[in-house]
């Protein structure tokens, strides 16, 4: 037991002993610590000590810093504000004294003008005095002397103005005679066209005349029946080997004549066959004026057009006017109109479609009533022409007035073509009919002698009584009878109106 307890005990006091050597030293360190540790304390205070009393330093120097620059800024502000004062009491006294200068001149104007009313009143009197005393000496009043000089204005201004008026007319005329030659020459030299007159009267040339009795047939019978069926009526007298063809409408007469022609190569000619050729040859040439369209739309480069437009321009292939075939006028009237519409800056493509379309009423005017400029314009717009190619097509006659550049160049166009030599024949009853009407116009106003219509009436010149009238008013007379002849006249291209004074003096020697 007791070597048991030994060992224990033992066990006990070096455990005791160890840990008390244990709790000295670390009593030993944590004392050196909290020594370590109050040391660092105390060396930071003192820093922060130090860096509190450089900051007060420093703060100090701001303030006497920012102090002595506000105090700097102050005199400066002070000093700005005395010399502000000192200029505006500069200018207040400047303005004082130009205060006292406007208010003087202002008293010496008040002045000039009551010296400038004495003086007027002065002048008045003395206007009034001289008036009377002028009235006096010429024993005419004031108004009738008033009178006399307007007169004399009026008269001088009117010889004036008729100078300046001739003046400017002969540069406005020559500028736009030479422009104009120049457009319509260059237009005209790019579309040169051959010319063959047309008649409306066909006339079939017959192998022998015994055809003549198989044309008419038995009773008759053929030539009604032929005459019914194409509405074209035949003429049969002693003109040898031929038959004539009289219609209105174009169309039927070429069905008829074209029918004819393959009855008389075919050589049976009965009411049957005829009826039966008349129906081809119809549908025949329904196709020809469907390619004749189309080619001639081609040839002046208009698209879009409608179909039925198409067609009714194949059927002015069959239509004359004055000779001339309408569909070739057509055709030129567009191709001149598009050269002019360039060179002049307007719209080519209204130009030379409603030139193109121009005469389109003259396929159907033998089976519509009216003008047909009016019957092509609603024939354009129903068949979907915009409103200007309406308008230039139903004012180239001036049924309407025309209003667009396209519209007059429809009308110069059309004159062009029409007036170009050869291109239409007119009988010798119209000619001479319209040669008698210009000199009428000329002949019908005062102061003319005679009037002479020259150049196939492209010309009249007038001989007036020298006596009667001057220089001055040989121009205003002239003006007046080419008034006349646009507004009574219906003519292609235009008339020269030349008026003749002629002063003559006879002395004798004996």
């Amino acid at each position: 037991m007791g070597d048991v307890l030994l060992p224990i005990l033992m066990l006990l006091i070096g455990g005791s002993i160890g840990f008390g050597v244990a709790l000295f030293i670390y009593r030993t360190s944590t004392q050196n610590q909290i020594s370590r540790l109050e040391a660092e304390w105390q060396l930071k205070v003192e820093a922060i000590r130090t860096e509190h009393k450089e900051l007060r330093i420093q703060a100090s120097d701001e303030a006497l810093r920012i102090r002595s620059e506000a105090e700097v800024q102050i005199r400066e502000a002070r000093q700005t504000i005395r010399q502000q004062e000192e200029r505006l009491n500069r200018k207040e006294e400047v303005l004082d004294r130009k205060v006292d200068g406007v208010e003087r001149r202002e008293r010496q104007l008040q002045q000039r003008e009551r010296t400038i009313e004495q003086q007027a009143q002065e002048v008045e009197q003395l206007k009034v005095q001289q008036r009377q005393e002028l009235e006096r000496i010429s024993g005419l009043t004031g108004e009738q002397a008033r009178e006399i000089i307007l007169q004399r204005v009026e008269s001088e201004s009117r010889d004036e103005s008729a100078r300046r008026i001739r003046e400017i007319e002969r540069v406005t005329q020559d500028e736009a005679d030479k422009t104009a030659r120049k457009i319509i020459s260059m237009a005209i030299q790019r579309c040169a066209s051959d010319y063959v007159a047309e008649v409306t009267v066909s006339t079939v040339p017959l192998p022998s005349e015994e055809i003549k009795g198989r044309i008419i047939g038995r009773e008759g019978r053929n030539i009604r029946a032929f005459e019914q069926i194409t509405g074209v009526d035949i003429i049969v007298d002693d003109t040898p080997d031929a038959v004539t063809l009289s219609c209105h409408d174009p169309v039927r007469r070429e069905v008829a004549r074209l029918s004819l022609g393959k009855l008389l190569k075919d050589g049976r000619i009965h009411p049957t066959r005829i009826e039966e050729v008349v129906a081809k040859t119809q549908q025949e040439l329904d196709v020809v004026m469907r390619e004749e369209g189309e080619r001639v739309a081609y040839e002046a480069n208009v698209q879009g057009l409608h179909p039925d437009l198409i067609k009714l321009l194949g059927r002015l292939k069959f239509r004359t006017s004055y000779g001339q075939n309408v569909l070739q006028h057509s055709l030129e009237c567009a191709l001149l109109a598009a050269h002019m519409a360039a060179e002049l800056g307007a719209n080519i493509t209204i130009a030379k479609t409603a030139a193109l379309l121009h005469d389109i009423g003259k396929a159907v005017d033998h089976e519509v009533q009216g003008p047909h400029a009016v019957i092509g314009a609603d024939i354009a717009k129903r068949l979907g022409r915009s409103p200007a190619i309406v308008h230039a097509i139903a004012a180239h006659h001036n049924d309407e007035e025309p209003q667009t550049v396209e519209a007059f160049l429809v009308q110069a166009v059309d004159a062009i073509s029409g007036g170009r030599p050869g291109a239409r024949r007119e009988t010798l009853d119209l000619y001479i009919k319209r040669l008698e009407a210009l000199e009428g116009v000329a002949t019908s106003f005062e102061g003319v002698q005679r009037a002479f219509a020259v150049q196939a009436g492209r010309e009249v010149r007038i001989m007036v009584i020298p006596e009667a009238i001057d220089d001055l008013g040989s121009i205003h007379l002239a003006r007046d009878v080419a008034k006349k002849i646009e507004e009574s006249l219906q003519y292609p291209g235009q008339i020269k109106v030349t008026v003749i004074r002629e002063t003559r003096t006879t002395e004798y020697a004996r």
